[in-house]
């Protein structure tokens, strides 16, 4: 039966329809013109959003956004974590039609249609993820018809689940690249294999400034392409969609451990992780935002760390050959391993840390070290 939005107390929502499938918003439209399908999800940072928008692990995503304002300071060339927005959509409650910064060329509304992403406003995000995190991950639409409820619904029936979908060969490149492009190489001591899961520019500027000249590679490349052009270590990067879906990933790392150093971050750590014998599991609601307090158990510090990922790796699940290095304060949910019989590492959160904290970015070093090692 259809539970309508004043029956889970989301005050100030206009047109939010929470059904046994999933939820519908159908309201003040933001961006293109269009209906948009995908699971919903919230990100409880207050800035960061065109990072966020345009990080190929919200792939096929509705976004929301728990902070009230979005756009205050524009969009610009520089912060793109990808070549354009990710999202499928965005729920925020106020969008800023006039931002003020010195560094932004457009607006997010102008950035938004220009990218062909629609979105809706004017929705109480805060009571909203109220719901996310009582029910649970579900599916949403938002649609521009408000007349055919019926229809809609049928719509929102045809909205993969996110379970067992493998959207990586949505976002990996086409063919592999060197980074940075040859016209701007230089000459760093260590050549690393990149396997494009949907990776982060900035990721790839972390790498490079600690000493990595990279050449990135498409996700389904085989291990004789890799070890073929002589590289030092392997960089397994972040992603979107169920981890036990990219088959090809894992059999491709599991062919890799032992030949070279190898270090993950987000689903390149899950694909790791059941690479060496362990399993992941939908997390309830996810982990997303810039705050999230992540332990060290080796020293037993904490690190404040920007995440974002539906998924995790079941701690019961490691083989007595893996060990647990960083575990989520807030769950207690595994965040971090190594293997005690390759060099190879991984961790769920993002220690390129954009947007977020630099607590974790010695993660890079510890790669370096791997590598001279060797």
């Amino acid at each position: 039966m259809n539970r309508l939005s004043k029956e889970n107390n989301l005050t100030g929502i206009p047109a939010v329809l929470v059904l046994e499938n999933g939820i519908i918003f159908h309201g003040t439209s933001i961006g293109a013109e269009k209906n948009a399908g995908g699971e919903v999800c919230f990100n409880t940072g207050m800035t960061g959003y065109q990072e966020t928008f345009t990080d190929p692990s919200y792939h096929g995503q509705i976004l929301t956004m728990t902070y009230p304002h979005i756009g205050n300071y524009g969009v610009n060339d520089i912060d793109n974590e990808s070549q354009k927005i990710q999202i499928a959509g965005l729920v925020v409650k106020d969008l800023c039609d006039t931002p003020s910064n010195f560094q932004s060329q457009s607006s997010l509304q102008d950035y938004l249609k220009e990218q062909n992403i629609t979105g809706i406003q004017d929705v109480d995000t805060r009571a909203l993820t109220k719901i996310i995190r009582s029910e649970g991950a579900m599916n949403a639409l938002i649609s521009t018809d408000v007349d055919d409820i019926a229809g809609i619904t049928k719509t929102l029936d045809t909205v993969p689940k996110m379970t067992g979908l493998d959207l990586v060969s949505k976002v990996t490149c086409k063919e592999s690249y060197p980074y940075p492009p040859p016209k701007e190489m230089i000459n760093n001591k260590y050549h690393v294999a990149v396997v494009d899961y949907g990776v982060k520019t900035n990721i790839l500027k972390q790498l490079t400034e600690s000493g990595c000249r990279l050449t990135v590679y498409p996700a389904a490349t085989e291990k004789e392409q890799l070890l073929a052009a002589e590289i030092d270590g392997v960089f397994l990067s972040n992603g979107p969609g169920d981890p036990a879906a990219v088959n090809y990933g894992i059999d491709l790392v599991k062919s890799l451990l032992g030949k070279k150093p190898i270090f993950g971050i987000c689903l390149g750590h899950q694909i790791l992780c059941h690479a060496l014998g362990a399993s992941t599991y939908k997390l309830k609601f996810g982990h997303r935002g810039c705050n999230h307090p992540v332990k060290n158990l080796s020293t037993g510090r904490v690190e404040i760390t920007s995440q974002n990922h539906g998924f995790a790796v079941a701690i019961e699940s490691l083989p007595e050959s893996m060990q647990a290095t960083h575990i989520s304060l807030n769950d207690n949910t595994l965040e971090g391993i190594q293997s005690l019989n390759f060099p190879a590492f991984s961790v769920q959160y993002h220690p390129e840390s954009s947007p977020g904290p630099h607590d974790s970015r010695y993660l890079f070093n510890h790669f370096i070290e791997l590598m001279d090692q060797q």
